[in-house]
């Protein structure tokens, strides 16, 4: 698993054990007396310390935890929509990053019983959304660990600062929201520098559907008590808030792909008039994400599609991996394919390659909304330019939308529109001033270097810099790191006359109202 992982050890009185052995406490000879060789040289030994409770990430800084890298999440769920009542029991595995006494998880449903390796362990919450674990024998630098922990609770009922991240609905729920949403279904290390793999299985009432990330290992199986249970797979490494369910009832259309890969769509049946605008959008996924691999390069997980939620769901879309999923209000106006373009878009921008850390959020944005407009363009419908133009001109300068830094716009405008729109103008400036051939150079090679792993905002630089051959410091700290409307010739401006709206404006803008928030 790639990431970088930011464990702090402060070795004070406080939180560091030594244990001295000198030669002096072992001696029968009188003061000055030589002491055998070898001895009388201090040995320090660290004890195991507790993994830290956070990654320290600027925006959140006890998001995820450290001390043990996970690899896999096996989820196994029993869910009832008539209460929302959620069972479950998720086994951990990982590897030790150094000796522990203890580690945290991120998660916030009553816990029945944790055991490491077999062994019973005790456990008590700390923190908003800190499970703190205790082991019964200490944890070994390189250790391999089975983390299992029986839990149940009610998502929708289990806040956090008056907030949950669940979303229960008439006929079931939706896992899916971001930065976070794992805390109400399943213990983890809550951040993107740790992907794993994932098993999700849900038992249901027969007649309910589940869907969710990669691929079905086998179909849904027949339980005791008229219940069903779904199972799901993804074997590509995931951050842990692009994991979900979607718990309802659902139309599943499944397909494949021209090289064989599978296309697994699901809508709602409580669409209703908006279903045909649904469908005539996602049902075009395995087209974009055929036109977006020759830009980004190749499509980087084992299955594609999407999931049309209900109307009484959530608000936006999220890049959930391998099948995003949209909220109702995309299709309110007629079919919007600009917004699967934009959610497949970050399955190389966000999905694959993760940001390091949330103020970086402009590398996931950023770039799946100048997707869009690279889609306008395909579809003919107003050139990158064009919306670039009438983008800029649409914000005075003396609008707020400048005060926001894409990129680093704080932890409370993570989803500002400027990391969107300003975001995309950034990229456009950038093509603009490496030229066509280093910029098509530069996207792929970004999603190649850094496939499963994670990035920042200077390494896309560097990199930038590297194939073009320029210094970008200048245009970088303009649009990403500068308050205020850059000073650009656009082609209207040229022109001295208001630039024409594209036809694609109005459902990118669409699109935009309901993502950037």
């Amino acid at each position: 698993m790639e990431g970088v992982h930011l464990v702090r050890r402060v070795l004070t009185a406080a939180t560091a054990a030594l244990t001295l052995t000198t030669a002096g406490t072992m001696l029968t000879g009188g003061p000055g007396q030589a002491a055998p060789t070898g001895w009388g040289r201090p040995t320090v030994t660290l004890a195991p310390q507790p993994g830290a409770p956070g990654l320290g990430d600027s925006y959140f800084p006890d998001y995820g935890n450290g001390g043990y890298d996970v690899s896999h999440y096996d989820v196994r769920l029993r869910y009832d929509p008539a209460t929302d009542r959620l069972t479950g029991t998720t086994t951990i595995l990982a590897t030790a990053t150094e000796d522990l006494s203890r580690f945290n998880l991120d998660f916030l449903l009553d816990v029945e019983s944790v055991r490491v390796n077999g062994w019973a362990a005790s456990s008590s919450t700390a923190g908003a959304h800190e499970l703190v674990v205790t082991p019964a024998r200490t944890v070994t630098r390189g250790q391999q660990l089975t983390i299992v922990v029986r839990y149940a609770g009610i998502p929708s009922e289990t806040l956090v600062g008056g907030y949950t991240g669940w979303t229960r609905t008439d006929d079931g729920a939706l896992a899916v929201n971001e930065p976070e949403s794992a805390w109400w279904w399943f213990p983890s290390n809550d951040h993107p520098l740790d992907k794993a793999t994932f098993d999700i299985s849900v038992s249901v009432p027969t007649g309910v559907e589940v869907i969710s990330n990669g691929v079905q290992p086998r179909p849904p199986l027949a339980e005791a008590g008229d219940r069903t249970r779904w199972s799901w797979r993804t074997t590509s490494p995931t951050a842990t808030y692009l994991a979900f369910m979607a718990i309802g009832q659902y139309d599943i259309v499944t397909d494949t792909t021209p090289s064989g890969q599978p296309v697994v769509n699901a809508y709602s049946t409580s669409l209703g008039a908006l279903g045909p605008a649904a469908r005539a959008s996602i049902e075009r996924t395995a087209e974009i994400v055929d036109w977006e691999s020759g830009i980004f390069g190749p499509y980087p997980f084992e299955a594609q599609g999407g999931v049309a939620g209900p109307v009484d769901g959530i608000s936006f879309a999220l890049e959930t991996q391998t099948r995003p999923v949209y909220g109702p209000g995309f299709w309110r106006r007629g079919a919007n394919t600009y917004v699967v373009a934009h959610e497949n878009a970050h399955q190389w921008f966000g999905d694959s390659v993760s940001v390091a850390d949330w103020r970086h959020i402009w590398l996931n944005e950023g770039f799946a909304s100048y997707a869009e407009w690279l889609w306008s363009e395909e579809q003919g419908e107003g050139t990158a330019q064009e919306v670039f133009d009438f983008t800029y001109a649409s914000y005075p300068a003396d609008s707020e939308f400048w005060q926001v830094l894409p990129g680093d716009p704080g932890a409370d405008r993570v989803f500002d529109n400027a990391v969107y729109d300003r975001g995309a103008m950034t990229l456009h400036q950038l093509r603009l001033a490496v030229g066509d051939d280093a910029f098509f150079e530069i996207l792929p090679a970004w999603t190649a270097e850094r496939r499963y792993g994670n990035g920042t905002v200077a390494q896309f630089q560097a990199l930038a810099e590297r194939i073009s051959g320029l210094d970008l410091d200048e245009l970088f700290t303009t649009w990403l790191f500068t308050a205020g409307r850059p000073d650009v010739a656009t082609a209207a401006r040229k022109a001295a006359a208001p630039p024409v709206e594209p036809e694609s404006w109005a459902k990118i803008q669409e699109a935009h109202g309901l993502l950037a928030h």
